[in-house]
């Protein structure tokens, strides 16, 4: 029914009906998931979310009888779980969500879950790749904002359980977001336009290195942008309109070396993947334009639930990786070119 990892037993046996609950609850929903015969119905949405939240008071009910951390604790970290039943009413938790955006009660806490989610694991490239703009951050941000006043607003409404989970998540993701903006804090406003630049050449890089054709003149444009920008350097660093050298250099002088290199890069390869990793690359080719086609084809009738499946397929890519990395059948790991462009 799902792209999750295959269940095993539990370690604790007296998880098993839990475990067979909601196994029952999270079949229920990708049934009605694929049921596209009639709309979907706010009260089955809802009554499923209550049978979940049920589940977790029972699984908290044994946990703390043997002092074990709880289920809305488990927010603290985002990645999935080794515990089947943890993993299980992940799926649950982000079927709901997904189900609650569908029905559109896009401002209730139900439906942050599966934002979380997906924002946890866009921070978390964002710090493996270290290159992302303040206006990136200050957009997140923002995000949290109104994640922040849904669950606010959710209080009197929604269980204790969901929302000390949503908050342990948000949380989470706040704090890796701080770090990010910590690390741009000594980037003066005068070199910030010549960050930013850097930023959307560099992706703009990476996008044309995955088209079909490789588009060797437009990477040769966008080389000669960044050699523009090197010119205007004197004495390897870039002054201020006062002629001194404003605050964040380091940070900007990396970042240009970095994009020269990865010019350079997906110069020499012209969008050739390596073989080993192709299938992966393959994969994430796929899923993208499976997404595009329905954002830009298939829009009207498009449901929130229908990226469950898609989030599930990245999950498993991201989650293949060892230490940030791919790497072949025999352990080695990929090179520059084969894990940016996977």
């Amino acid at each position: 029914m799902t792209d999750s990892p295959a269940v095993k037993a539990p370690l604790d046996p007296e998880e098993q009906p839990i475990l067979d609950s909601v196994l029952y609850i999270r079949d229920r929903l990708s049934l009605l998931k694929q049921d596209r015969s009639t709309y979907i119905k706010s009260h089955d949405v809802l009554q499923l979310y209550e049978q979940v939240i049920e589940q977790v008071h029972l699984l908290n009910v044994i946990r703390k009888e043997h002092d074990k951390p709880l289920e809305q604790n488990r927010g603290r970290s985002i990645q999935r779980a080794h515990l089947p039943v943890d993993n299980v009413l992940d799926d649950c938790f982000q079927l709901i969500s997904l189900f609650f955006l569908t029905i559109g009660r896009n401002n209730e806490a139900p439906a942050v879950y599966s934002m979380t989610s997906t924002i946890r694991r866009l921070l978390d490239h964002l710090k493996e790749a270290s290159f992302f703009s303040a206006k990136d951050l200050e957009s997140i941000g923002n995000t949290f904002d109104s994640m922040r006043e849904t669950l606010q607003r959710g209080k009197e409404t929604y269980s204790p359980h969901l929302l000390t989970l949503l908050e342990n998540r948000l949380n989470t993701c706040q704090n890796i977001l701080a770090e990010l903006q910590a690390s741009l804090a000594n980037l003066s406003p005068e070199l910030s336009p010549v960050h930013e630049k850097l930023i959307s050449i560099l992706r703009s890089i990476a996008a044309a290195n995955t088209r079909q054709k490789f588009p060797r003149e437009e990477v040769l444009a966008f080389q000669e942008q960044l050699k523009e920008i090197q010119g205007t350097m004197v004495n390897g660093q870039f002054l201020g309109s006062d002629g001194t050298a404003p605050s964040g250099q380091e940070i900007v002088v990396e970042l240009l070396n970095r994009c020269l290199k990865w010019a350079e890069v997906v110069l020499s390869r012209e969008g050739k993947i390596d073989e080993r990793f192709k299938t992966t690359f393959d994969k994430l080719c796929d899923i993208r334009n499976a997404l595009e086609k329905l954002s830009l084809t298939q829009a009207w009738s498009l449901r929130e639930t229908d990226l469950y499946s898609y989030q599930r397929k990245l999950d498993r890519i991201d989650e293949s990786r060892i230490n940030g990395n791919f790497e072949d059948a025999y352990g080695n790991k990929a090179d520059l070119h084969a894990q940016r462009v996977s």
